[in-house]
């Protein structure tokens, strides 16, 4: 069996997706990927037509064999968007496998683990009333883990927006980290006071702390059992996670912005962290994420994939498929994807009472509709912006 196209797709129902489909010499056997990055995605296309160009002809069942010439094959190796890009090609070339198995490709990874994967959503609101409601609302879906916010990343702390200087660009947020720090902790206690220690309740510091602001805050949460707390600092303070961890027992994660094992190594093996945030789509796809978490397994580290709404729906198919078979699985951020994607990529995972589950279709069970992919052009876009009140950018 040989490859003999590699075509990219980029596109924007709702949001922006990049995806792929491998074509092979055998009739009607094809492999669905995707490489979304966000704020990313042409740049992340064009590095695959690149690459495009060292599969054709070879066997798309070597699998681990084109992983390592597509990861080798420059000299500068790995980062967000090389990782992404061969994060398409593996999970295409697995789609592949799977239906030239006639399997799905759970069955192809040793089966499942459990019956479903358990997810998270995103309670939130205005103040802690409605972030309350809106907890209840989860859980009466049947939600049993909830992320909890007040307001936009940052809570409390955003002070307001600054109108961007280009148009099509995005506004510039204003916010300084002590109004957050005091907010968070009053919505703990007033959410455990209301709903009871029972449920798995956690919060986002989305990485705009300073070390020491984290272990504060880590401590301060400690009395209301955080499921964990997620992303309390960036990873380029990694020095910084002895003083995180010695601050307080609040289960610790991390990882959504990673793309490598050796991002990953030490924060298993120094015990940093409970929880890994990474997901197939940026480290590589389901060949390296399951490796990763293989690492991660004797530190008793937990999954806790990454899953939002610039994840698509290819991605979280891999995601969920990767989730469902290993052993030392967490939780799975769940989002519902924009109406439009649904037409554009069919077989889209189903979840149902708090959990996900992967399809029983051979291969991957998701496929596009080329044309009407087309109809949604790539639009524009930026990562949101942060700023303090001084004027300058927030660099925690």
């Amino acid at each position: 069996m040989k490859i003999t196209e590699v075509k990219v797709i980029v596109t924007c129902p709702g949001r922006n997706y990049v995806l792929v489909k491998i074509l092979t010499d055998t009739p009607g056997l094809y492999g669905i990927g995707e490489g979304t990055l966000n704020g990313s995605e042409p740049i992340v296309a064009e590095a695959i037509r690149h690459i495009a160009h060292l599969l054709i002809g070879r066997d798309p069942q070597r699998i681990e064999d084109l992983w390592h010439l597509v990861y080798r094959q420059g000299y500068w190796r790995g980062g967000p968007i090389f990782m992404a890009a061969l994060a398409a090609i593996d999970i295409a070339l697995w789609d592949i496998k799977g239906k030239q198995a006639n399997l799905p490709v759970y069955q192809l990874l040793g089966g499942k683990a459990r019956d479903g994967v358990m997810c998270y959503s995103h309670a939130g609101g205005r103040d802690e009333i409605e972030t309350e409601d809106h907890a209840r609302r989860l859980m009466a879906q049947g939600f049993k883990v909830v992320r909890c916010q007040v307001g936009p990343y940052g809570g409390a702390g955003v002070l307001g927006h600054k109108d961007p200087i280009t148009p099509g660009t995005p506004a510039e947020q204003i916010y300084e980290p002590t109004p957050y720090l005091l907010s968070v902790p009053k919505l703990f206690a007033h959410l455990r006071d209301k709903l009871g220690m029972e449920i798995e309740l956690f919060h986002d510091a989305h990485e705009q702390l300073a070390p020491i602001e984290a272990a504060r805050l880590a401590k301060e949460l400690e009395p209301y059992r955080l499921f964990f707390l997620e992303d309390p600092l960036m990873p380029e303070h990694r020095e910084s996670w002895p003083l995180l961890r010695a601050a307080s027992t609040t289960p610790l994660a991390i990882g959504e912005i990673l793309t490598s094992r050796w991002d990953c190594l030490p924060l298993f093996m120094n015990r940093w962290i409970d929880f890994i945030r990474i997901k197939p789509l940026h480290v590589g796809g389901l060949t390296e994420a399951r490796k990763i978490l293989i690492l991660a397994e004797p530190f008793n580290v937990r999954s806790a994939f990454h899953g939002a709404a610039d994840i698509g729906p290819v991605a979280q198919a891999a995601s969920i498929t990767l989730q469902s078979v290993i052993p030392n699985f967490g939780v799975q951020e769940w989002t519902r994807f924009p109406e439009p994607a649904y037409e554009v990529v069919s077989g889209i995972c189903k979840m149902e009472n708090g959990f996900a589950y992967p399809n029983e279709s051979p291969g991957l069970g998701v496929d596009i509709d080329e044309e009407k992919a087309a109809r949604h052009p790539y639009q524009r876009a930026f990562m949101p912006l942060v700023r303090r009140a001084d004027g300058s950018m927030h660099v925690y």
